[in-house]
């Protein structure tokens, strides 16, 4: 897999953390578990449930330590999801995410849990459902980079983003607490 990075960006390789100080292509010979700087959530930015479910499954591909806490806030955050909404489209992403997880393929469980960010955004706004279908179900090997901001160029407007505050739970990755 070949990787292009600006000056400055960090990647997340096997839990490291590499930053560059220039423009750089780098190649990866071998697997490896990665995630681009870019699609890194903050946990005070993980303000609604899938996005919570999303920094949980983000905390066990980059910090490989804190895996099993994390898996199980992430169990714990998909079954309330499930259990809170009937949305057939939501219930089988969720469902592929979990496959995807199973299996140890985190970096693409982030994919399509980051294409089901315009569903819950129309659930929780109360909109009618989107009119195409959500992309990360339409084809699991297609691209869904860039869903929301996709989105954002095609209706012109922001998507909507809950501020509802993040369980102390979440930041400390404690499914306990």
């Amino acid at each position: 897999m070949r990787l292009s990075l600006r000056a400055g960006e960090r990647i997340y390789i096997n839990g490291a953390v590499l930053r560059v100080d220039r423009k750089v292509a780098i190649e990866l010979l071998n697997d490896a578990t990665f995630l681009l700087e870019s699609h890194v959530l903050q946990a005070e930015d993980a303000t609604t449930p899938l996005r919570q479910l999303y920094f949980a499954a983000q905390t066990m591909l980059i910090d490989p330590g804190q895996a099993g806490a994390a898996r199980a806030l992430y169990d714990g955050l998909r079954s309330g999801l499930l259990a809170t909404t009937g949305e057939v489209e939501l219930h089988e992403g969720l469902a592929a995410a979990h496959a995807l997880v199973e299996a140890g393929r985190l970096f693409e469980a982030l994919k399509l849990i980051r294409g089901l960010y315009p569903l819950e955004a129309a659930l929780m706004a109360g909109a009618p459902m989107p009119a195409a279908p959500v992309p990360a179900l339409a084809a699991l090997g297609r691209r869904t980079h860039g869903a929301e901001r996709a989105r954002e160029r095609a209706t012109g407007r922001p998507v909507a983003k809950s501020r509802r505050p993040v369980p102390s739970s979440l930041t400390a990755l404690d499914p306990e607490a």
